[in-house]
């Protein structure tokens, strides 16, 4: 571009700034006086936006959690050393108590019952000849052929082999109890949770083969603290939800342990609740609720009207037309219906703001209008923030 067709553009921006000044100057002209002079806006709420604080009671609630447990659970063991040959079960199968669960190979625990029972006729063929003996020296004594000592001597030796047999029929009837528990037999009705071993496996006595569970009663495991064990007691109902669940289970509050345990100055509590259509597994997380009536009347506010900032609690009021914010100190906590007890900072016939506004001003006018809609929303305040 030239010189010259430089010039010409410079004097069209000039042109366009000067008539964008006179624009302005105009308009300028023809607005209302300063803001200055302006009344001050008053914020208006309406009667759902405002609240007083109610009495109300405020039921205590101890919460604790843990897995879900099976208290009847067996753990079946191989009552003697052999080889599995099979299992008829498998993680999951119900059982019923007595049913037969596999079969092992017992050929040593068989030898062993047949080496006692020798030793037991043995035992008993030297009973009897003992018998026999101990018979003619009697006769023999009578005719004074022997002497007392050897009459003695005879008595001794008849009862030791009494004893001997006693003893060989003793290990017998122990072998036996072995050999008829070591068959695998479930000793409950339930589900089979796990199993230990496969078939083939080479068993060792009181080794673990199958655990049972019966979850038509599940229990919850947890713990309290030493100050809120005091406020328990056996027997108390209890609202027990599980993981996954949205309808709470309905249970009692079966043991509290004696003693607080090392070092978390926590005392384990128990909950039991019927699971007869076992709905419920062992091992799902749950959360229980003890709830403890309260026997007075409580200042409270919704939890929506405390605000918090640097630490401190506060709510926003309305007094003499405008807006104040106040200091709280707050108490107990109601979650599931959202209130708040109020210690400390408003009286019974204070208007709160139910929610959490942005944008207020200390000192700022306000009126509350009872008979605006509540979806109206505040002039001059924006929406409620949710916290």
């Amino acid at each position: 571009m030239g010189k010259k067709g430089l010039k010409t553009a410079a004097v069209a921006a000039a042109v366009l700034v000067l008539a964008v000044g006179i624009a302005a100057a105009v308009k300028s002209q023809r607005q209302d006086p300063p803001a200055a002079g302006k009344a001050e806006v008053v914020l208006e709420f309406t009667s759902r936006e405002v609240v007083q604080p109610q009495s109300m009671a405020m039921p205590l609630v101890l919460q604790f959690s843990g897995p879900l447990v099976a208290p009847q659970t067996a753990v079946v063991r191989a009552k003697a050393a052999g080889t599995l040959l099979s299992l008829a079960v498998e993680e999951g199968s119900r059982v019923r108590a007595g049913q037969a669960l596999g079969q092992v190979d017992l050929a040593e625990l068989d030898s062993r019952v047949n080496e006692r029972h020798a030793m037991l006729e043995s035992a008993r063929a030297q009973l009897a000849q003992a018998e026999r003996n101990y018979q003619s020296n009697l006769r023999l004594a009578d005719q004074q052929f022997i002497s007392t000592n050897a009459l003695d001597t005879s008595r001794s030796q008849l009862d030791a082999a009494r004893a001997q047999m006693n003893a060989a029929q003793a290990q017998v009837n122990s072998l036996r109890v072995t050999q008829r528990d070591a068959a695998l037999v479930a000793p409950i009705s339930g589900v089979v949770a796990r199993r230990h071993v496969v078939p083939g496996e080479k068993l060792a006595a009181e080794q673990q083969v199958l655990t049972l569970v019966d979850l038509a009663r599940l229990e919850l495991a947890g713990s309290v603290g030493t100050h809120e064990v005091s406020l328990l007691q056996p027997g108390m109902p209890v609202q027990v939800q599980v993981e996954g669940v949205a309808t709470p289970v309905a249970a009692r509050l079966a043991r509290i342990a004696p003693a607080a345990e090392p070092g978390t100055r926590s005392i384990g509590v128990t909950v039991a609740f019927d699971n007869p259509k076992e709905t419920f597994r062992a091992g799902q997380y749950a959360l229980a609720r003890v709830v403890l009536d309260d026997p007075q009347q409580r200042l409270t506010l919704p939890a929506s009207a405390i605000g918090h900032q640097s630490g401190q609690e506060h709510v926003w009021l309305i007094e003499g037309g405008a807006l104040a914010r106040r200091a709280v100190t707050t108490g107990r906590r109601d979650e599931a219906g959202g209130r708040v007890e109020v210690l400390q900072g408003v009286g019974p016939q204070a208007q709160v703001l139910a929610a959490r506004f942005d944008n207020l001003r200390e000192g700022a006018k306000a009126v509350l209008l009872p008979g605006k809609s509540a979806a109206v929303a505040a002039s001059g305040a924006s929406a409620p923030v949710i916290k």
